[in-house]
């Protein structure tokens, strides 16, 4: 899982080259955790179709963000399939860490993500959570 901190590192990608600026967490959504492989598909700015497969870490009904192991450049659009589920989105930042590259992924305007439409099988609500450490 990824940590759930208030600065995310964009990354701007070149060839193989990263550079990261810190911008700020501007999310107002609650993200539910969850892990599931989903097909992700791109045409990159050669007019290349590209493909991988991703790891869900968290969704939304703004968003949703995925772990792999090639950049994916902001302002792509992305297509998702799981089984017969079929979700599409633009790349909003892309960050390397710890030997993977994260994207962020926001729905298209008409589109709002609900259980109803695809629900990951490893799911997890944080506001579920009770607090591992309690105050005296």
């Amino acid at each position: 899982m990824r940590p759930n901190n208030n600065l995310i590192l964009s990354t701007v990608c070149a060839s193989d080259e990263c550079c990261m600026e810190p911008t700020k967490d501007r999310r107002s959504h609650t993200r539910l955790l969850c892990a599931e492989l989903i097909e992700l598909a791109w045409r990159d700015a050669s007019g290349r179709d590209l493909h991988c497969i991703a790891n869900l870490e968290d969704i939304s009904v703004a968003g949703l963000c995925l772990q792999l192991d090639k950049p994916v450049f902001p302002s792509t659009r992305v297509k998702m399939v799981h089984g017969t589920t079929r979700l599409e989105g633009i790349v909003r930042h892309c960050r390397y860490d710890h030997g993977s590259y994260f994207i962020g992924v926001q729905w298209d305007e008409a589109y709002e993500w609900s259980t109803r439409v695809f629900r990951p099988r490893h799911l997890l609500d944080p506001r579920d959570l009770e607090p591992a450490f309690q105050p005296l």
